[in-house]
């Protein structure tokens, strides 16, 4: 596996903070050729640093503004079982499996309280629950 230098990471950097940013910019950035630039991020994706582009999006304003952590035991005969209903569901951001206590963290978004109770509800088939509430994301990286 290469060793990324100080340009990879400046420029992984500024794709985080806007993967849009036009080439010409980038290169000023890091003070490289255009050319050297696009190569430098072709290498960066070829070699896995990079695994895609995408839009965030405000789940406030798409009428989502209740963020939930939920943590739940899972039994391990019912892992698969539970992967597969996790993946289906809409409200859901995203999934880990940890350690401790819980053996699965879910991120949630609903419109309300209402659906929320309602998939804690659902997810007490697989094991128990317990859900934080955010008031307030204070920071957010991608």
């Amino acid at each position: 596996m290469r060793t990324l230098d100080e340009t990879d990471y400046k420029l992984l950097e500024l794709l985080r903070e806007n993967a849009r940013t036009p080439l010409k910019e980038l290169s000023a950035a890091v003070f490289l050729s255009t050319p050297a630039v696009s190569a430098r991020i072709e290498k960066l994706e070829n070699d896995g640093f990079i695994t895609g582009y995408h839009a965030t999006t405000d789940y406030e304003k798409l009428g989502n503004g209740i963020k939930a952590f939920i943590m739940i035991t899972v039994r391990p005969e019912d892992k698969e079982e539970f992967i597969d209903f996790i993946g289906n569901q809409e409200c859901v951001i995203e999934c880990n499996h940890i350690t401790g206590n819980y053996s699965m963290i879910v991120k949630t978004m609903f419109p309300s309280t209402t659906p929320l109770n309602q998939f804690v509800g659902e997810l007490q088939r697989f094991g128990k629950t317990q859900t934080q509430v955010v008031f307030e994301t204070v920071i957010e990286r991608y």
